[in-house]
């Protein structure tokens, strides 16, 4: 039998899976309704981001499964590259 993200992998495949990232810095803020959570991981310069209603607890040093994909987001009229997580699990 095939796992949640075997599913997702097959279904979508502009996804990517990455297992057990160390986080070298978690920031969340807010925007309107929506607490906007950006990840950094360790030896990438890609920032992850994915959306929440409720705070999440800092996940500074801690290793997670990431799926992903890759998106073009302008910022300041320069287009950066952004990582949008579509699911994350602590490792």
């Amino acid at each position: 039998m095939k796992s949640t993200v075997d599913k997702l992998l097959d279904k979508h495949k502009a996804l990517i899976q990455s297992d057990f990232r160390k986080v070298v810095s978690h920031v969340q803020r807010y925007e309107g309704d929506w607490l906007v959570n950006t990840l950094m991981i360790e030896g990438c310069d890609v920032p992850f981001k994915y959306k929440r209603k409720k705070a999440y607890k800092d996940l500074t040093g801690q290793r997670v499964n990431l799926t992903y994909y890759v998106y073009y987001e302008k910022i300041a009229g320069i287009e950066m590259e952004i990582m949008k997580v579509v699911r994350l699990k602590r490792s």
